[in-house]
């Protein structure tokens, strides 16, 4: 063995047990009792969990002539101090570019620039048949997702566009990702709402109410009916589209669903802090009234939604954010979050008896892992599996704070939340790179993951 990890608590989705893991050659290599070779590296009294695998973030994100405050190297670096090891980023092309082209370029952008392993969604942005063929191609290559979006000018598609994609998809092995919100809706409340002087952040989810998203929920499914092809919907953040997804499920319909940290612990209480504050919680969809969270976490323990995501996309509060101080529509929205996923869900769900220890191994990496074509190189502790591991001291108390994250950007939302439970480890392909609070790898250590493609459940179409 290179590294043996003793005595630990082994927990995967489905199991807990104490025992030895050991890695050869970047894998593991052995599940056992007392084994020897290498490095040794004491676990009793922590859990050994899979790395955890964030599917959905935002690193170096161009929008209105700014870019996000985390690139690739930055980010990768924040998300291992938090014991993710594989990110999910996105290729979004611009209109009218090739898709193949905007790969070429985001590939570069990333590669030997990250510390942990990643991949990349792609997004189209129009179904022309250069569009659809290739993302026949890219697929062949293993990008496996394809992004889609209901709202956003420069990036939505409608509805005859998304019944093409969305077939292509299906026949290609390709799981459709989707932001849903009615685009017309949130440009006539934005409209009305500045008309009337309405400026402040404090107006922001009145613009993009819930019934906005469970439309737009509600409308793409049924044209997934149509072509028979699972669908993935982003970030549920409210009852009203969280009844959409049921409703679908109960039917057969093959449909999966994430929530975000921040829609489970953040509230619209958020944008009411004093002065320009409130522009730090500007997101999208954005953050719900506290009613919604219980329902979240119910959907999240039963299976209905399966997976927690950060849509990190992180901005700096001054000379960023603070460019929508006379208009809340020219704050660019997102929120940091790639760091600090895991120990705000365990703190929250298994410390506070929302989720078993199981299902959050399962939320955080088994179920990202298996829905996006990564299982069982990652997301799993088995023979054979990527040695990407967490040691995790479920006693440690962190209280947040942006000044001793590793996120570049210049706040935390969740600044001064106290969690018990904390990574003090990170191993990416049998490399050690985060202990005790410091990165300690290297850039340009993760790769490029290619995925296999989406095993769908229905074969044929429900109507």
């Amino acid at each position: 063995m290179d590294l043996v990890i003793r005595k630990g608590m082994v927990v995967t989705a489905a199991d807990a047990y104490l025992a030895d893991v050991g890695i050869k050659d970047g894998v593991i290599a052995s599940i056992g009792r007392g084994l020897d070779g290498g490095e040794v590296i004491e676990a009793e009294g922590k859990y050994v969990f899979p790395g955890f695998i964030d599917p959905h973030v935002h690193m170096a994100l161009p929008v209105g002539g700014l870019v996000s405050s985390d690139d690739f190297t930055a980010g990768a670096i924040a998300a291992a101090c938090g014991g993710t090891t594989t990110i999910i980023d996105f290729i979004t092309p611009e209109r009218g570019q090739s898709l193949v082209e905007a790969a070429k370029l985001r590939r570069a952008e990333a590669d030997g620039q990250v510390a942990i392993d990643y991949s990349l969604h792609l997004t189209a942005v129009d179904a022309s048949p250069q569009t659809l063929a290739e993302i026949a191609d890219l697929a062949a290559q293993g990008y496996v997702s394809l992004k889609l979006y209901t709202t956003y000018p420069a990036l939505m598609v409608d509805d005859g566009q998304m019944l093409r994609l969305l077939a292509t998809a299906y026949q290609h092995g390709i799981l459709p990702i989707v932001h849903t919100e009615n685009h017309y809706i949130i440009e006539h409340l934005k409209a009305e709402l500045l008309a009337a002087g309405k400026t402040a952040p404090h107006y922001h989810p009145h613009s993009r109410p819930p019934l906005a998203e469970a439309e737009a929920a509600n409308r793409v499914l049924t044209l997934a009916a149509i072509v028979g092809c699972p669908l993935y919907i982003v970030h549920v953040t409210c009852c009203e589209t969280l009844d959409v997804v049921e409703r679908a499920q109960a039917v057969g319909q093959e449909v999966y669903a994430e929530v975000c940290t921040q829609h489970l612990l953040l509230s619209q209480d958020d944008y009411e802090r004093p002065g320009f504050e409130g522009a730090k919680y500007v997101l999208a969809p954005p953050l719900r009234d506290k009613a919604n969270w219980e329902p979240l976490w119910q959907a999240l323990a039963r299976g209905v939604i399966q997976v927690v995501s950060t849509d990190h996309c992180p901005w700096f509060f001054v000379d960023q954010k603070d460019q929508g101080k006379k208009d809340f529509t020219k704050i660019p929205n997102g929120a940091p979050g790639v760091e600090t996923r895991p120990a705000l869900i365990y703190s929250e769900g298994v410390g506070k008896g929302r989720l078993s220890l199981n299902r959050f191994v399962d939320v955080c990496a088994t179920a990202p892992a298996k829905l996006f074509g990564l299982y069982p190189q990652k997301g799993a502790i088995a023979i054979g599996s990527d040695a990407d591991l967490v040691i995790f001291d479920p006693e440690k108390e962190v209280t947040l704070s942006y000044k001793d994250l590793h996120q570049n950007v210049d706040y935390c939302p969740y600044e001064g939340f106290t969690v018990r439970g904390y990574p003090t480890m990170t191993i990416s392909r049998g490399e050690v790179i985060f202990r005790e609070g410091e990165f300690i790898g290297q850039v340009g250590h993760g790769r490029f993951v290619p995925r296999k493609p989406f095993f769908m459940k229905n074969k044929e179409p429900l109507l």
